[in-house]
């Protein structure tokens, strides 16, 4: 039997405020415990809570970015469950009427060697507080309640069933990941909870139109651990079917060091919450000018970014896919064209996401703390169109830069110098390597003469290596085949 996979993401997003969402208490991670907590987090009696601004300016943030409707009613309500982490006993959030409703994110993905522009609808995206957190190392037998994140404001954001892979989920999630760190509402950490995943997973018989019963895997705080954990509750889904099970309803969480899913507890449905009205709190009201504020503060966003890239420099859908992964990435490339020039622009993409990006990655910082400016780049192109530089010696060139840390704006040039890496475009010099590699090899001469033209590539490479590298490889090929021929 063919199967089809059926995914929804929930994804909690930690707010950029200062403090929480219903009191003053400051929202800082890594806080000594319970030192980041007021009578309202602490649920004392009498205290009541206040809606914070800034959440709900990001919360407009969002949802213009994903072109949804910003509700001008909403309503808190209390969602009712018991944990030690709970101190009142409920959670504040949004049930019947959320600020956010419907909206798109649209993301690029490979599929069958083409990049296509894929999108999820969204079903909403509302305020809500987060719980505290329950410890378990080094009490002897107890938990440890630390309350610094109790009240904590976070968007939660739900999509509809649209996604049919593991690969599909994680390229709506980096998405998202992006676009909210783009707009500011997030800073995006993953190891610190400020942006992670619940993954609703179902299979159904290809062809039929009723969803399978789903699991829900709880807080995925990596992508590829959401992948994995996806990948494996969808063979265990098959599986228990094909064996003849039913798979049940339940919450599970992903165990990364065995690589499997495990049922926590079985799955909540909305009722099981008793939501109704928080009577502490008004209705939200968010009127037409406020909106119109918040929608002129608001950046260039990606999409329309990716789509100017494409236009403006000519990129391919892939390059300005990757290109506006992230803000720094962005600007750095616009920058760089800026500097060198629009005709440079599909270099320095290349420089960027090759590189530059593996420089970063294997050093494990950010893009902008990396020790090559836009401006040094810009030389470095430069010296590549103007045939100083191959783009393999570029390669060199780059490297050495990067371990320089140079404030000079002229490093390419003078590590080219001070390193004699300067391309021979000498006709002369060439045609002496090009006569000393073809008297050498005389089979592959034979070869290519005989018809088989591939065998050019290895008289080129024998040259290359001859030049140290130095060769300009335009004019070496055109040399070659000159002699080859004649």
């Amino acid at each position: 039997m063919q199967w089809e996979v059926v995914i929804g993401l929930e994804t909690h997003t930690q707010l950029t405020t200062r403090t929480k969402i219903f009191s003053g208490s400051p929202t800082q991670f890594g806080a000594a415990p319970n030192t980041q907590t007021s009578p309202v987090d602490l649920a004392l009696p009498g205290a009541l809570p206040v809606m914070n601004r800034s959440a709900v300016e990001r919360a407009i943030q969002f949802g213009l970015a994903i072109g949804a409707t910003i509700a001008p009613y909403s309503v808190f309500a209390r969602k009712n469950y018991f944990y030690p982490d709970l101190p009142k006993g409920y959670q504040i959030s949004q049930m019947d009427l959320p600020i956010v409703q419907g909206g798109r994110v649209s993301f690029a993905m490979e599929a069958g060697g083409k990049t296509e522009i894929r999108s999820v609808q969204l079903t909403r995206a509302h305020l809500e507080e987060d719980a505290g957190k329950s410890l378990h190392e080094d009490y002897h037998g107890m938990t440890g309640i630390d309350l610094n994140r109790a009240g904590t404001p976070l968007l939660e954001i739900v999509t509809e069933p649209d996604m049919r892979s593991a690969a599909e989920a994680v390229a709506y999630a980096k998405a998202l990941h992006t676009l909210v760190t783009w707009i500011g509402i997030c800073d995006g950490n993953m190891q610190e909870g400020s942006f992670r995943c619940d993954a609703n997973v179902s299979v159904r018989p290809v062809g039929q139109k009723e969803y399978g019963t789903r699991c829900e895997i709880k807080n995925l705080n990596s992508f590829r651990f959401m992948e994995d954990a996806i990948n494996y509750e969808v063979r265990r889904q098959i599986e228990l079917i094909e064996d003849g099970g039913r798979v049940v309803q339940a919450t599970r969480l992903y165990d990364p060091d065995k690589k499997e899913t495990r049922e926590m507890r079985s799955k909540e449905n909305a009722h099981d919450y008793r939501y109704f009205p928080d009577p502490d709190l008004p209705p939200l009201i968010v009127s037409a000018e406020w909106i119109a504020r918040v929608q002129a503060e608001m950046p260039e966003l990606p999409g329309a970014m990716r789509e100017r890239f494409t236009q403006e420099y000519g990129l391919s859908d892939y390059d300005a896919a990757v290109l506006t992964q992230s803000k720094a990435m962005a600007n750095y490339f616009e920058l760089i064209c800026s500097i060198a020039g629009p005709e440079q622009a599909k270099p320095a993409a290349n420089l960027l996401m090759g590189d530059v990006a593996s420089a970063v990655n294997r050093d494990g910082i950010e893009l902008d703390a990396a020790p090559v400016s836009a401006a040094q780049l810009a030389v470095l192109l430069h010296r590549i169109a103007d045939g100083t530089i191959s783009n393999k010696i570029a390669k060199e060139v780059f490297s050495a830069m990067w371990e320089a840390r140079s404030d000079s704006p002229t490093i390419a040039d003078e590590l080219i110098e001070s390193k004699g890496l300067k391309q021979i475009s000498d006709s002369g010099a060439l045609e002496k390597i090009v006569d000393e590699v073809l008297a050498a090899n005389i089979k592959s001469v034979e070869e290519f003469r005989a018809g088989k033209e591939q065998a050019i590539n290895a008289l080129m490479g024998q040259a290359m290596k001859a030049s140290k590298g130095k060769a300009n490889p335009a004019q070496l090929t055109e040399l070659l085949k000159r002699k080859l021929t004649s």
